[in-house]
């Protein structure tokens, strides 16, 4: 009976591999299998089956390739009366001798394809990307900068900091970086090592003075796997063949698979003049970094793509961040928000939606970005193709009432419009959102009333009366607040567009926090704990699994949002305050998530205690080339003998990064005195701010 089935089912304890797994852990179910001879029955039928497929599925992407007909070599099957699909998983058809290849589709591709009729749209010479310059400066100046949102496979705040540290200048960098940023590389230390070779900081050694030629494009260390077969091949006389079943068994890491293959290396190697002793270090320098090894040509299909993208970026960007955004039209609108606030950070204006000038995605339209329709809430896609077809059909909208009596209200209903006026969609017509929201039950009612009258005229076959087509009076009556307004577009599309409430508290906050959001990724080595002020822009909370109220914090500058984590003890305390709205300085340790930073806070206080009770930051800017250990040195012995309780903090700077340094235990009184002593050291580079 299926009551009892299923109340053994339940008895299975999650994650088992085996029903024997099952009863040594579940005693329950141990004691119904020796007591009930039903369950004792089912359990050993079911263990007979156990592994055996259970049913016939199809590889999403996976194609065959064959030089004869497939009917020949393996059985095959027919799905749906027209598809036809082997009867055989992978692991056989390639014992086979049959070439398996994955088709893939790649939303990379299509944001290309955008931004190449972008750039036609625009007016702009469509580069041929088969033809680009593998050393363009533009490209390779913006990755070393880390300004790769929308850079293929390079868009990670961790991958971020991997290129300002490695500073890729040629292509073969592209595809290390992407091989390199893997978690067996990054916990091994090989990065670390790669980057110091790079630069010339460490020395390039190898391990037999043959392996040089296949070595030296990675300073030494063995990062590929053809870097593997190359060194069977040169040291130990494999074939390419042969060097390839090493390359997978170092993959598989099965001990006797590889224990035979150490055998055949030596004895290859002793042929070869190279020593026993030497033969195993060597092989055991290979399965170590076998381990880590990436398929070069794989890595550099990516790294072809990757470059692709990052030379469209810099020398189009308006194109390209239009085709990015309007890849991102559906996604939360979180992800799209924190995209829009990117693009704009990095000086590109993005104009808000308007029922005249966007399209359905975001457009390029000269210098600057246009948002698409489908980007505001409730707008789909019905919706934005019937406003786009009344516009082609009957031009420009002249009102808010010519836009309700024109368009087809079975696919643009109230909420639509609604989204569409909160976000600003109508200002080139309205200037007053307020009096248009309101208006619009009066112009619905009034357009139901023309389409009723129409009806009948069309019934009765009656001469068309106009009276109904004059434009209803609007409302009388105030615009928003604004702030209303933005919390009106916020609701809309995840942004603030008209402007920002963080602009009003700026300037206080520079006086008492390290940096503000768009400023964290100066601060993200594991160490750092910076003080971040910004405004809270919403909050949520759960309950942990031991059943205690936590809570996550958006703060927000003008151009970045920070996801402030308070655990439960941490959240009992701040709750009261930290509502949106409110402007906080918080600190505590970032993590990467998702491909953003995050902050476990640890001391959440509001500004306005931070300005009764803390002392302000004493920011100093210093060229690069100016700072160094004597500099620093002596700014510190200046700085304590003005002893107070303002924070001293440094940002050295060039023309490709900041990164700030805080002077912890030195604590000052700004004082016009300090400033000039400052001044007369450092000179006229120097930039001082309180």
């Amino acid at each position: 009976p299926y009551p009892d089935v299923d109340k053994v089912a339940k008895l299975i304890p999650f994650n088992v591999s085996s029903i024997e797994e099952a009863l040594e852990l579940s005693h329950e179910l141990k004691a119904l299998y020796d007591g009930n001879r039903e369950v004792k029955q089912l359990l050993d039928y079911a263990s007979h089956i156990e592994g055996i497929a259970r049913h016939c599925s199809q590889h999403a992407a996976g194609v065959v390739i064959s030089p004869e007909p497939l009917v020949n070599i393996v059985p095959l099957k027919a799905i749906n009366g027209t598809q036809i699909v082997t009867q055989y998983p992978m692991e056989p058809l390639e014992k086979l001798g049959l070439v398996k290849m994955d088709f893939l589709g790649l939303r990379t591709l299509s944001m290309i394809e955008e931004t190449l009729k972008n750039i036609a749209k625009n007016g702009k010479k469509i580069p041929d990307l088969t033809q680009l310059p593998m050393d363009d400066r533009a490209t390779f100046e913006m990755l070393q900068r880390g300004d790769t949102m929308g850079v293929f496979q390079l868009e990670s705040s961790g991958m971020r900091q991997l290129l300002k540290k490695l500073c890729p200048d040629s292509f073969q960098d592209i595809i290390a970086v992407l091989a390199l940023y893997r978690p067996g590389p990054l916990g091994s230390g090989m990065v670390d090592q790669y980057i110091e070779r790079k630069h010339g900081r460490s020395p390039i050694s190898y391990p037999h003075p043959a392996l040089e030629e296949a070595l030296k494009e990675t300073y030494g260390i063995i990062l590929y796997q053809e870097q593997v077969m190359q060194i069977a091949a040169r040291l130990a006389g494999y074939t390419l063949g042969q060097a390839d079943i090493l390359r997978r068994a170092m993959g598989k890491k099965k001990v006797e698979e590889m224990e035979e293959q150490r055998q055949v290396f030596v004895k290859g190697c002793l042929e070869n003049a190279v020593s026993a002793e030497q033969a195993n270090e060597i092989f055991d320098l290979i399965q170590y970094f076998a381990g880590y090894g990436f398929n070069k040509s794989h890595s550099a299909a990516y790294a072809m793509i990757s470059y692709q993208t990052a030379y469209l970026k810099a020398h189009y960007p308006v194109e390209f961040l239009a085709a990015f955004l309007s890849s991102h039209i559906g996604a939360k609108k979180e992800i799209l928000a924190r995209y829009v606030r990117e693009v704009r950070s990095g000086g590109i204006e993005v104009l808000p939606p308007d029922v005249n000038e966007s399209e359905a995605g975001f457009t390029a339209v000269g210098d600057v970005i246009r948002f698409g329709l489908s980007a505001v809430a409730k707008a789909g896609s019905g919706a934005v193709e019937a406003i786009l077809r009344a516009r082609r059909e009957g031009g420009p909208y002249k009102s808010l009432w010519d836009f309700v009596s024109r368009i087809d209200l079975r696919a643009v209903n109230k909420s639509v419009i609604e989204s569409l006026i909160g976000v600003g969609a109508f200002d080139g017509l309205h200037g007053n959102r307020r009096q248009i929201l309101e208006s619009l039950p009066v112009l619905l009612e009034a357009r139901a009333r023309l389409d009723e009258d129409k009806f009948q005229q069309r019934l009765f076959s009656l001469d068309g009366n106009d009276s109904l087509d004059v434009e209803p009076a609007l409302v009388d009556i105030e615009d928003f607040e604004f702030h209303e307004k933005l919390e009106l577009e916020k609701d809309a599309v995840g942004l603030y567009i008209s402007g920002h409430p963080f602009e009003a508290y700026e300037e206080r906050v520079r006086k008492y926090a390290y940096c503000t959001p768009s400023e964290l990724i100066h601060w993200c080595s594991p160490q750092a704990k910076p003080l971040v002020g910004g405004i809270v822009t919403d909050v949520a909370e759960k309950y942990t699994k031991k059943g205690d109220l936590m809570g996550t914090v958006g703060v927000e500058d003008l151009d970045a949002k920070l996801e402030v984590v308070c655990f439960p003890r941490m959240w009992g305390k701040v709750k009261a305050f930290c509502q949106a709205g409110t402007v906080i300085l918080v600190s505590g340790r970032l993590e990467e998530r998702g491909g953003g930073l995050t902050m476990i806070a640890e001391d959440v206080v509001p500004l306005e205690v931070a300005e009764r009770e803390k002392g302000q930051i004493f920011r100093l800017r210093i060229p690069f080339h100016l700072c160094d250990e004597t500099v620093l040195r002596n700014l510190i012995r200046t700085c304590k003998g003005y002893p107070g309780k303002d924070q001293v903090l440094v940002e050295v700077y060039n023309d490709r990064f900041s990164a700030f340094i805080l002077l912890n235990d030195t604590h000052v009184t700004v004082s016009e005195e300090l400033k000039g002593k400052i001044e007369g050291m450092m000179g006229s580079f120097l930039e001082i701010a309180v």
